[in-house]
């Protein structure tokens, strides 16, 4: 089940922090509670990704995003990710999460996100391949950028056009038999 009440609390949390611009960071703090965990007694991958979710929203709000996308009817999607795990998070650990826009392409924009556990070191990071859709399907990064007041060019790193260009030539549909 999503945790809603989870997200309500860090809405809740953060309901007075500063706006954010598109770079800056969204930080939040998590807990990985008992049904957050696998067999192996640590952070389910797949909960991994929710959590970051956690973090996504009340960013999205700090920066405006959830504004502009209601006022114009607009929805978001996450179109994509990659996900690198490097350390293990067990149950009832805190871990530091850390938010930020990574810039956009002609049709999806691009968030990071990394989890940082008390000892500093970095337990997980990914990168969100992300779209706002409308009746009309996608709507285009510049169109986005324009109805926030942002500037209409912002490519992502290097290392994350890298994978966005991968991503570009694997097969789709996926292998049948």
């Amino acid at each position: 089940m999503y945790p809603f009440l989870r997200l309500l609390y860090q809405d809740f949390r953060h309901r007075n922090d500063p706006p954010l611009g598109i770079r800056d960071i969204h930080e939040s703090e998590h807990i990985c509670w008992p049904w957050d965990i696998d067999l192996w007694m640590e952070l389910n991958n797949g909960r991994t990704l929710t959590l970051y979710d956690l973090g996504r929203i009340p960013a999205a709000r700090r920066l405006g995003l959830l504004a502009v996308m209601k006022d114009k009817g607009w929805g978001l999607t996450v179109a994509g990710s990659t996900t690198r795990y490097r350390r293990r998070v067990r149950a009832f650990e805190k871990v530091k999460m850390k938010t930020r826009g990574c810039g956009w392409d002609h049709r999806f924009f691009y968030i990071e996100q990394s989890m940082w556990k008390k000892t500093g070191d970095c337990a997980s990071h990914v990168l969100i391949r992300s779209a706002i859709t409308s009746t009309d399907g996608i709507v285009p990064p510049a169109r986005l950028a324009e109805a926030m007041g942002l500037p209409e060019d912002n490519p992502p790193p290097d290392w994350a056009k890298a994978w966005i260009d991968a991503e570009a030539v694997r097969p789709w549909p996926p292998f049948q038999d």
